[in-house]
């Protein structure tokens, strides 16, 4: 018998699994809502990761709606159609209930109930046996959102300090290494972009208003509102697209040619910042020989585009400089360059003088919170880094699938694994066969979530969080614009038996004999110590649930202001030296992407302004606006191939792998040569009744990883896929 086998969680675990699973809309109302006892509550949304506040409304103890919160800068006092549709997440009649472990008879194995002492014991036993077997500093950490921030408190109490999210080797990690190359900072969370006084706008496949960060949507749309020229390259006609004066339908793979292409237009036309890069930068001289070959009727031949059009736009930008902003988008992980291609987007921002200047990117402040007194824990007895991830010197955070590889084989690093909040089947690419070899190899494996997504087959501890609308979590303090302090309390009881990941640590903690990392009955406790440091309470943010604050510091740089940037230099970087000295380019470099096979197409993805990926394919709120994704296919293939529009079809990858059916949609928006699906769908677990076999997965047909060799990020555009037709 295995030591773990995939297992589906069974429907008798379900809140209403006789009644099956229900939509929130429809029901009869005997008054208008709102006209019973009304009470509010402040909160900040989970949907996604902007943090946006709101305000939860009840109606008589039951839940009415959320709404923005007026007073948060943050948001504009809006949420967007995800941050509305949240109290769809508290009420999923799918959401884990209790405590599951996993048992094995002479049938197989099997999930059955437990309580959280017996849940929280198993746990703790198998960590001490892994300490003495192995020691203390083999148990690892993946996690999406703030409250993993309490497990890896644990684990570093413990002893253990191996951690990484797939937010940064899956999204945003080449574009924060790459700028921090060449700035010597990263561009943060939230973007530090100022659209909305910028008068020219470079968007690079960040196709915004389908990818719905709430604040940027605002500020673009303020851009485009004064008349700020737009422009857009995308192989898709994309929402913002449609607002561009120029849109370039380039062909995948080639983003870094129009870069280097652009870059080679500002210097040889004289039309860069002359002034900010020779106070600003140093490397001008080896870019300016560098880019030479690359004028645009070179980059006509890799991008498809019309080199008038790649001059035209070049020229716009420097007409508008410095409030320009090419845009650094966030989930940047594309084709394996991906940190020289956001180290060519950071230099040509440099050469346009748009960093530190209004318009382009703003200095992001916060207010000074300080940190609830908790001890140090002790220090980590070897460099994990170096032992899990030693090719990959330059990431100053842990590689997800670099943490997953090493929980697998007989001399496995890591023999124990938690899991928090991200759902690594669908995240991590061409990941399956880890993920069921680490199961077979790891001493423990413990998921925490709040629904039954794909991963909890492979644990051998479940544990039901409460959604964000039944807990404290962190104060939101996020460096931006405007200093600010926003507050999330339960508007409800937590259903059924879940809990705050907070007191899951705690009660942990206490079996380990680590209370000293959780000295707080509950968190509130934590919350109202540290506004009490900042001149607030938490009662007063009970009523106000945003606070801001005044800006201390400079927004932009002064004119004329010498700067020191936190480069090896002290210069922005256009020639890095960092790169150079550990074997890399120092200057981004083009490679030409690898073509589809014959009668196969380049696999794009995206989002779409419904839905958070995967996460909320299963609200039941959120379903009804987008039960499935569709794949967009050009008209001239659609013929080629007798495929009508509305039709469904499966798409296959080129090792044989076969999508679950998926809707056409035939459109001109999409290059013939290639297809277009929004992520998220096409989930294989039961146990998510109304998610589960709908549409199409694309992190299932991603067989082809391109690895960014710098900081390890999956670039993962370079698939491809065809059409197998229904029977």
């Amino acid at each position: 018998m295995q030591r773990r086998e995939f297992l589906k969680l069974s429907g008798t675990m379900l809140a209403t699994a006789a009644a099956g699973p229900t939509l929130l809309s429809g029901c009869s109302q005997k008054r208008l809502p709102g006209s019973g006892q009304v009470t509010t509550s402040p909160t900040i949304c989970n949907i996604c990761f902007w943090k946006c506040a709101g305000v939860v409304y009840q109606e008589d103890g039951k839940p009415w709606k959320i709404v923005g919160n007026q007073q948060d800068l943050h948001s504009g006092g809006r949420l967007c159609t995800r941050g509305t549709g949240g109290i769809g997440a508290y009420q999923d009649a799918d959401r884990l209930q209790t405590p599951m472990l996993r048992v094995s008879n002479k049938d197989g194995q099997y999930f059955r109930k437990a309580s959280w002492d017996e849940a929280l014991d198993y746990i703790a036993q198998r960590m001490r046996s892994i300490e003495q077997k192995h020691g203390n500093d083999r148990l690892a950490l993946l996690s999406h959102g703030s409250g993993g921030d309490f497990f890896q408190t644990l684990l570093q109490g413990f002893g253990s300090y191996i951690y990484g999210h797939p937010s940064y080797a899956q999204c945003r990690g080449p574009r924060e290494v790459g700028f921090a190359l060449t700035y010597g900072e990263e561009v943060g969370s939230i973007d530090r972009t100022d659209m909305e006084n910028s008068r020219c706008i470079v968007l690079i496949g960040s196709h915004i208003g389908e990818n719905l960060h709430n604040g940027q949507v605002q500020t673009l749309s303020e851009a485009i509102n004064k008349d700020a020229t737009l422009i857009t390259v995308d192989p898709r006609f994309s929402v913002a697209a449609s607002k561009s004066k120029h849109w370039l339908p380039i062909k995948p793979g080639t983003d870094m040619a129009l870069l280097l292409a652009w870059i080679n237009v500002l210097i040889n036309e004289g039309l860069y910042d002359r002034d900010y890069v020779a106070r600003y930068t140093q490397g001008l001289e080896a870019l300016t020989e560098h880019v030479q070959p690359f004028n645009p009727e070179w980059a006509y031949l890799e991008t498809g585009l019309d080199p008038e059009l790649i001059r035209t736009t070049a020229r716009e930008m420097a007409r508008n400089a410095p409030a320009t902003l090419v845009h650094p988008g966030r989930h940047v992980t594309w084709y394996g360059d991906d940190t020289q291609r956001s180290r060519a987007i950071a230099i040509l921002n440099a050469l346009l003088g748009s960093w530190g200047c209004e318009g382009g990117f703003y200095i992001p402040e916060k207010v000074k919170l300080p940190e609830y007194p908790i001890p140090k824990p002790p220090p980590a007895k070897s460099d994990w880094k170096k032992i899990i991830q030693p090719e990959f010197p330059l990431s100053p955070s842990g590689i997800s699938q670099s943490i997953l590889a090493a929980c697998s084989g007989d001399n496995a690093h890591i023999k124990g694994l938690f899991v928090y909040a991200t759902n690594l089947p669908h995240t991590i690419p061409n990941s399956i066969d880890m993920i069921k070899q680490a199961a077979q190899d790891l001493d423990l494996m413990v998921v925490i979530d709040t629904m039954p997504a794909e991963i909890t087959g492979y644990a051998d501890v479940i544990l039901p969080e409460c959604t964000y609308l039944e807990r404290y979590d962190e104060i939101r303090n996020v460096a931006e614009r405007q200093p600010s302090l926003a507050l999330r309390m339960p508007a409800f009881e937590p259903r059924y038996q879940s809990k705050p990941a907070w007191w899951i640590a705690q009660q942990l903690a206490k079996r380990l004999e680590l209370e000293q990392y959780f000295p707080y009955q509950d968190y509130a406790e934590v919350i109202d110590w540290q506004l009490r440091q900042v001149d607030s309470s938490l009662t007063e943010m009970k009523t106000l649930g945003v606070k801001n604050f005044e800006r201390k510091t400079a927004m932009y740089f002064r004119e004329g202001e010498q700067i020191r940037f936190r480069t090896p230099s002290g210069k922005i970087e256009l020639y890095s030296k960092t790169l150079e000295d550990n074997g890399y380019d120092p200057l981004p470099k083009y490679t030409p992407p690898q073509q589809p096979p014959n009668k196969f197409y380049h696999l794009n993805y995206g989002r779409a302004p419904a839905h958070t990926f995967g996460r909320t394919s299963n609200n039941p709120l959120l379903f009804e606006l987008m039960p499935e994704n569709a794949v967009w296919i050009n008209p001239l293939v659609a013929k080629d191939w007798q495929i009508n529009n509305g039709e469904y079809l499966r798409l296959q990858n080129p090792e044989g792998t076969l999508s679950n059916r998926v809707r056409v949609r035939i459109t001109e928006r999409i290059r013939p040569d290639s297809v277009f699906i929004v992520h998220g769908f096409g989930h294989t677990s039961k146990s998510l009744r109304l998610a589960n076999g709908v549409g199409a997965s694309d992190a299932l047909l991603m067989s082809r990883v391109l690895v960014d060799p710098i900081m390890g990020g999956t670039g993962m555009r370079g698939n491809f896929v065809t059409f197998v037709r229904e029977s």
